[in-house]
């Protein structure tokens, strides 16, 4: 009987081959069939199969030509890695795949990944969850050929003032600053952050009020996280307040 093996959703991370997770790596060196998201994974991550392996970029394929794909392989006993870029919970369309595996009785397994706006906070040396400042983070994206609910429109989510991170509407800039400006004022501080963890990335800080001046001029299109909130006006040298976690004052289960 031809041994089965569920389809791996694996998360590439950003873009640089060594942000990937081990287990990620782990299962990239031991497939059968890459499925990759070539228009937004770099081809740099296949390093880390073997040569053996045959890989497909599924850039200009529908779900149903990735499905059959993935069907074909996982009843031909080969161990199958569907390669998304970042994380796979987010923006990723994975679950109508794992719908339709679930259909075909296909078992399957995600691993996660490092999203681009984990990576930029890296680069940027920040910290969104900054004490007194902002406790909350907000991932979302501005509506456009893909709507968003009525209950998250960018303008809406903007009046809390918490540290956003802006996916997939740098095409829309002129539009996210107008509904940024509402809840954030057009001096809030902002970052374009582009190709984060690949070649060419770039971080460019600017302001709510200069955010769309700034992605013309720099000739921005996609592949890119925006990112707002008062988090970024704080270096480690002009941060005022502590965390209580390690005030000599707080007692904790650790620490009394």
């Amino acid at each position: 009987m031809t041994a089965q093996f569920p389809v791996f959703f694996v998360g590439a991370g950003p873009g640089d081959p060594e942000l990937i997770t081990v287990r990620g790596q782990r299962a990239l060196a031991q497939a059968d069939l890459i499925i990759y998201t070539g228009s937004l994974v770099p081809e740099t991550l296949l390093k880390w199969s073997t040569p053996q392996a045959e890989t497909i970029n599924s850039a200009s394929m529908t779900l149903e030509a990735v499905v059959d794909e993935m069907v074909k392989g996982w009843r031909a006993g080969k161990r199958i890695v569907r390669l998304h870029t970042g994380d796979p919970s987010l923006y990723g369309a994975v679950f109508e795949q794992m719908a339709a595996l679930k259909r075909e009785k296909i078992p399957y397994q995600v691993v996660p990944g490092v999203t681009a706006a984990f990576a930029a906070a890296a680069a940027l040396g920040i910290e969104y969850t900054l004490p007194e400042i902002s406790q909350t983070l907000i991932i979302t994206r501005m509506a456009g050929r893909t709507p968003v609910p009525n209950t998250e429109d960018l303008e809406s989510l903007a009046r809390h003032q918490a540290s956003m991170a802006v996916y997939l509407s740098v095409a829309m800039a002129d539009r996210v600053a107008k509904a940024l400006e509402k809840g954030y004022g057009r001096k809030a501080p902002c970052v374009v952050a582009y190709r984060v963890g690949q070649e060419g990335e770039r971080l460019i800080r600017t302001t709510v009020e200069k955010l769309a001046e700034t992605v013309e001029k720099e000739n921005i299109e996609r592949q890119t996280v925006i990112l707002v909130g008062e988090v970024l006006r704080f270096s480690p040298e002009t941060f005022p307040f502590r965390s209580r976690l390690y005030d000599k004052d707080f007692s904790h289960g650790f620490r009394k």
